[in-house]
């Protein structure tokens, strides 16, 4: 919740339908931090800014569709959820068309992203680099559950599944990075770190 409480962001979330910019402006400063750090995950650090960017620029226009009573922050993270699903996979069309048009293949050595190298600490580093080679569906699920703190509730709106769905991805995910980590270097606090 990042230390808000739930009937202020209802307040602001009036206000805001009501056409209240300034209100709006509140909400983006309260969760532009966890937003932007969810698609810095989902998408990689060159597009999380924009990412989190669009997803309020559609906050704002369907922000007539939010259900009163529902709780903001899940609702907006599914919307950068979705538009980091979306960047992610025109990245991969793009990089796809651009091995074509080269007659390349890509390299299975390739150097570390700049996520990686901006994250500076070793065991972390390791962790998102294990990350990174999960799935789309598991990394996320750690994504939404250990970067963006969110509850396994909260996930499950944000990835538009059931919470059994969480779990079951969660425990899939976890022994996925367990294997690709040696056991000393693997533990889920390293996710949090």
């Amino acid at each position: 919740m990042e230390g808000r409480p739930l009937d202020d962001d209802a307040q602001l979330i009036d206000s805001a339908r009501g056409g209240d910019l300034g209100a709006f402006e509140q909400l983006v400063e309260r969760y532009q931090p966890a937003a932007v750090r969810l698609a810095h995950v989902m998408c990689g650090p060159d597009d999380a800014a924009d990412v989190a960017q669009e997803a309020f620029v559609k906050a704002w226009r369907a922000l007539g569709r939010f259900r009163p009573g529902a709780t903001f922050r899940p609702w907006l993270l599914s919307i950068v959820a979705n538009e980091a699903r979306n960047t992610r996979r025109a990245a991969g069309r793009r990089e796809h068309l651009a091995l074509r048009a080269s007659g390349s293949r890509p390299s299975v050595g390739a150097a570390p992203s700049t996520e990686e190298a901006a994250l500076g600490e070793e065991r972390r580093r390791l962790v998102l680099a294990a990350v990174a080679t999960l799935s789309d569906a598991h990394r996320d699920v750690i994504s939404c559950r250990f970067f963006a703190d969110l509850s396994e509730a909260e996930t499950a709106v944000v990835l538009g599944c059931r919470k059994g769905t969480v779990k079951s991805r969660m425990s899939r995910a976890l022994a996925g990075l367990r294997t690709r980590l040696d056991a000393t270097a693997f533990d889920e606090g390293a996710l949090r770190a």
